[in-house]
Parts: structure tokens; sequence; C-alpha cells
């Protein structure tokens, strides 16, 4: 993820040791007992990560929880997201004066069926994704991009965004993406200054797409 976000944010990719790294107390506790093996190494890697990046920027050890809906609570004055797939960990952090919101997302290189396109996709977006260069599950990089959306969205207006409410245009040439949020979305936002317009980068290996997108402050 270091490629696809600027210096102000701090990241962190998770190696092998790190998800069986230990957690702290805060953390511990937000992970249920009864949670199956993936799900507990996801979450230790996310946290040992957290708090890599917290440390980049200067801070001290400080546990990252969880909130009712599973999003990460970041320490006051920093923002952050992290993600996790098959395999891969990444988290992110900046300090809220620099950096409004940060999201980031990972999946799998995969094809995608035509029942979870029409979920993701608008009709417009899949006639745009018919006509760019084969060799890549451009669905997967949409959809990544729209989990990156959603995790720039979600910490500031703090309301549901739906695949249908983001119009994703992807560039492979530069590697990015634009996102432009339905205006009745942001109208309804009970939040000042909703990011009606997102803008990221992607990269796409055999395994992997990548996505992440920071907005800076209003």
């Amino acid at each position: 993820m270091r490629d696809l976000l600027p210096a102000s944010v701090a990241v962190a990719v998770a190696g092998p040791d790190d998800w069986v790294g230990a957690l702290l107390a805060a953390e511990l506790a937000c992970l249920s007992d009864q949670a199956v093996p993936s799900r507990q190494r996801d979450f230790t890697a996310g946290r040992v990560c957290a708090r890599r990046a917290l440390a980049a920027l200067g801070l001290p050890p400080t546990p990252v929880p969880s909130a009712p809906n599973r999003s990460p609570v970041w320490p006051a004055g920093v923002v952050g997201t992290i993600t996790h797939t098959r395999g891969y960990c990444a988290a992110a952090a900046a300090r809220s004066a620099e950096v409004r919101a940060v999201g980031m997302d990972a999946e799998q290189h995969r094809e995608l069926s035509a029942g979870v396109r029409r979920m993701i996709c608008l009709p417009e977006e899949e006639a745009e994704l018919a006509r760019l260069p084969t060799g890549v599950s451009w669905p997967a990089v949409l959809f990544s991009a729209k989990e990156t959306v959603y995790k720039v969205w979600h910490p500031i207006v703090g309301t549901w965004l739906d695949f249908h409410d983001a119009r994703v245009t992807l560039d492979p040439d530069a590697g990015t993406f634009t996102a432009r949020i339905a205006p009745a979305r942001c109208d309804a936002a009970p939040a000042a200054h909703p990011p009606a317009l997102v803008t990221g980068r992607f990269a796409v290996d055999a395994e992997l797409v990548r996505t992440a997108a920071v907005l800076p402050p209003p």
C-alpha cells in the first residue's frame, strides 16, 4: 500500500509474525472467544499493523479497539484504515490535521459472478468496464475502489453508502479512479462537507487488487 498513498500517511503491511502477534487489553476485549481462527488472525494482524503505523507517526503504543460496527477506533487526532484479505493485511494512519480521511482495500484478483457484478456496478459502469483492456478483472477493481470510498465516507458522515451510491470511473493507464457520490446521499448526509468526490489509486497483480484514497482537509 505504500506505493498508493502519500508520504503524510504511515503504512504498515503485515509480515509472517504479525498474524499471531500480541494484542493490547482493549483490543483483546473486542475479539470474541468464539471468533474463528481466521477472524482472530485477521484482527490480530490488523491491530499489530495499526500500532506500527501509529508508531511511525511518532505516537506511543496505543490500542485500536473496535466500534460496535467493527470499524477501528483510532486515537484522537488520528485517522486511519485497515484492510485484510487472504494472506494480506495492511493498516494506514495519518494525523487528522493533515488528512481528513484515508481509505484502502485489498481483494483477491479474481473474476466476479454476474450476480455480484450487478450488486456492485451501475449499468453505465458495466458498459465502461467492458471496453477496458483484457487480462484484468475490472469488476474486482471497481469493487475494491468502492470499498475504499466507503472507508473514506463512513468516518466523516457516519452513514451507510451503497455500492450504487458511488459512480466510479477507472483510468487503467494512470492507475487511478474517481468516485462521484450520488447528490441525494450528500444532500442527506448528517455531516458538514460530505465527500462528494473521492479520487484514488489502484494496483493489480496476479493475486491482489489494491486500492487507496486520501481526502484532504476541507
